[in-house]
């Protein structure tokens, strides 16, 4: 496939807002890709490389300029092939013949494909093609039902690999992939609500009983995987972070089993096992230590399709109560808001409320698990950042807010705040910042939009100051989220649902 081909389709899909017809476009790019190349084809169309690195600094993106070429020739698989090499060099000279092989793809690309080539490269394709849409276009690219391309991207931790098999296999092929211990698997999400009560009404509209009320843990999302002796643990993203956290390695290799697949939270506690805030969870050489709530694979037997109380009950019988998150089951809404009273008195975020009927699924934020905290928060993208001035003079201080488009996949400006910042949040920002920046305007420094903040606010308000046309009232930075991708942002409709 030519790559001109993709970039004419990623083009056509960032032109509408129409999520029906992003999703046709991006089903006619998957079929007009060959079978060996479907994988690739849908990893592009995504806005993503297969390769997590390249060794390509923003700044040789810039600087590099060819002239273009003047007729498209150059294949999806040839570019593939390119970054490849590029993220294998190593050693003596190894930037300046990454610069020339980049170069050198350039020289290849005509004036629109290379315009591509800097985007995908910096992470700037924004085109609303998100994961969900991807999987949309796979569907009715194959002919598979959605359910079945959802519960295989979950289980294979990859949309490409999804639209591969189900391009050469079908149903059947993404029927067959199933939970591989030491191979993560997509997250299971929480939706949220106000209140413990509207929680609990909307999992009774589910199924009647009594439903677990957990400790909402403010740490770092991981699953656990353990093979015999040998454990990896993995991120939200499906990162491998098994060097980073030896305490949650030692506490499941001992465990009395052979083979487990873990859900949890890793987190710092001071000496009174208090929670400590989640910045000090992302700090390197941080002592983080295991809290689970959810077994999916335990010896053999795959539990993610059984409802939440009996993977409860089976986790309670393996993990010890010290390293479990505390849990109420219950049908009284009086009791779980209590539980939730205690929780935040001891110094969690809140609580999750999750439907004992309901089975793992992962991919959305669904009905299944509801999260409540008490203050307002919503996780954004920093755009642009102010310099300082009196205290703050020489640092970047006050920070621009973006929500996420999911139409276009932009992100829309809704605010600013200084509020919040330690001195040493000042210091990391503005080092992180100016590593980030594009370009400048006066006292403000554009940046590339990848880091995700979380904001704790007071309420929504229209404004026509910013585009986004809301406002967050004393908004404020609880912290830096380096564990969510800005695709995890939260979206402009979102936060325009608080409006009164």
């Amino acid at each position: 496939m030519l790559l001109a081909a993709l970039v004419e389709t990623s083009v056509a899909v960032r032109s509408t807002r129409s999520r029906t017809a992003k999703v046709d476009l991006l089903a006619a790019g998957l079929r007009a890709a060959g079978a060996d190349e479907v994988g690739l084809v849908a990893t592009y169309l995504a806005g993503a490389l297969r390769q997590r690195r390249t060794g390509l600094g923003w700044r040789t993106v810039g600087e590099v300029r060819v002239p273009p070429a003047e007729e498209a020739t150059l294949t999806v698989t040839e570019v593939d092939t390119a970054f490849a090499t590029m993220a294998q060099i190593s050693g003596p000279s190894s930037a300046t013949r990454r610069r020339d092989t980049w170069a050198d793809l350039l020289a290849r690309a005509t004036g629109d494909e290379q315009d591509w080539l800097r985007a995908v490269v910096t992470g700037e394709v924004r085109q609303g093609a998100l994961d969900s849409l991807l999987l949309d276009a796979v569907a009715k690219a194959t002919g598979v039902p959605l359910a079945a391309v959802r519960r295989a991207a979950m289980l294979a931790g990859s949309s490409a690999v999804v639209a591969e098999v189900a391009t050469t296999q079908g149903e059947d092929g993404l029927a067959a992939i199933g939970l591989a211990p030491g191979r993560p698997i997509r997250p299971m999400l929480a939706g949220s609500e106000p209140d413990v009560e509207a929680a609990l009404l909307r999992l009774r509209e589910q199924a009647d009983g009594a439903h677990g009320v957990e400790v909402k843990l403010d740490g770092l999302r991981i699953q656990a995987h353990r093979v015999g002796e040998d454990v990896r643990v993995y991120s939200r993203s499906l990162d491998d972070l098994t060097e980073r956290v030896p305490a949650v390695v030692d506490a499941v290799r001992a465990l009395s089993v052979d083979v487990v697949v873990l859900d949890g939270e890793a987190l710092v506690l001071d000496e009174s096992g208090r929670a400590r805030p989640f910045q000090e969870s992302t700090t390197k050489g941080a002592a983080l230590v295991p809290r689970f709530f959810d077994l999916l694979h335990y010896d053999g037997v795959d539990l993610i399709d059984e409802p939440a109380h009996v993977r409860w009950e089976a986790l309670d019988a393996l993990v010890p109560a010290d390293l479990r998150v505390e849990r109420l089951v219950t049908d009284s809404a009086g009791d779980a808001t209590a539980f939730a009273a205690r929780a935040l008195t001891a110094g969690h975020e809140g609580v999750v409320l999750k439907g004992s009927h309901t089975p793992y699924a992962a991919g959305r934020r669904g009905a299944g698990w509801i999260k409540v905290k008490p203050r307002l928060t919503a996780d954004l993208v920093v755009l642009a950042v102010e310099w300082g001035s009196g205290r703050r003079e020489g640092k970047l201080s006050n920070i621009h807010l973006g929500a996420r488009d999911p139409q276009s996949g932009d992100f829309v400006m809704i605010g600013k705040t200084f509020k919040g910042m330690t001195d040493a949040i000042l210091a990391w920002q503005t080092e992180r910042y100016l590593a980030l920046q594009t370009r400048t305007d006066g006292h403000v420094v554009h940046v590339r939009p990848e880091q995700v903040v979380e904001i704790a606010y007071d309420g929504v308000q229209r404004s026509t100051r910013y585009p986004g046309g809301i406002a967050l009232r004393f908004a404020r930075v609880v912290g830096y989220r380096d564990d969510k991708s800005p695709a995890e942002a939260d979206t402009i409709d979102s936060l325009r649902e608080g409006l009164g």
